[in-house]
């Protein structure tokens, strides 16, 4: 068995999921308290992987990728090399993949803890940036850790975005999704089905943990 693809995988989601927290955070944040006209547009930009062809998103995602794109472009002329058909290319792409799957957790944790223990630390003294780390983010940890789960865990099944933006390179871009198909394909059900059992016996374990770690965190009321 070549464990490469699996490896490989791990390595995107974490990465991936670094990316989303680092993002999707304050933007999930802004969505929550915000009162701008634009919110319901950047809520539906957010959602739209939920509903879109991975095929679409992905076709777009390597246009905007490519050598000539917008976001490819400068990248070549800054670096030299591409981003499409390489691992950062991947990672850029699963984040807009994912992006739903991170930020709807975090907005829906920051809009339960509601305005009054801001406004509280706020009036004994505390800044925006302390609030938001010493009382806003541990009343919204069921929202981070749902955020991490699922994020991470879509990243795992990946298959029509990565293939569209990375292609099949083995050791590069060829995720766990990929190598199980390519196994289908050529009829080699056995490690097929190992690979495919390993990810879902690991899918199971880490929901599980999040359910039973969601359920002793106590619920915090704004």
């Amino acid at each position: 068995m070549d464990w490469g693809p699996l490896w490989l995988t791990m390595q995107l989601a974490g990465v991936t999921v670094v990316v989303l927290l680092v993002v999707g955070t304050p933007l999930a944040w802004w969505l929550a308290f915000t009162k701008s006209r634009f919110r319901t547009l950047v809520e539906a930009v957010v959602a739209l992987p939920i509903v879109l062809p991975p095929t679409v998103l992905g076709f777009y995602l390597l246009v905007a990728l490519g050598p000539h794109g917008p976001i490819g472009g400068p990248w070549k002329d800054l670096t030299g090399s591409s981003l499409s058909f390489t691992f950062t290319g991947l990672v850029i792409a699963s984040a807009f993949y994912s992006l739903p799957f991170v930020v709807q957790p975090l907005h829906g944790a920051f809009e339960s803890v509601g305005r009054k223990p801001l406004e509280a630390a706020w009036v004994l003294g505390a800044s925006k940036l302390d609030t938001f780390f010493t009382v806003a983010s541990p009343m919204a940890i069921r929202g981070f850790l749902s955020a991490v789960v699922l994020g991470f865990a879509h990243t795992l099944g990946e298959f029509g975005v990565v293939l569209m933006v990375g292609g099949n390179i083995p050791g590069v871009t060829k995720v766990l999704s990929i190598a199980i198909y390519d196994h289908v394909e050529v009829l080699e059900y056995t490690q097929a089905h190992i690979l495919s059992a390993v990810l879902l016996i690991f899918s199971f374990v880490i929901l599980t943990v999040v359910y039973t770690v969601n359920r002793r965190l106590p619920i915090h009321v704004s």
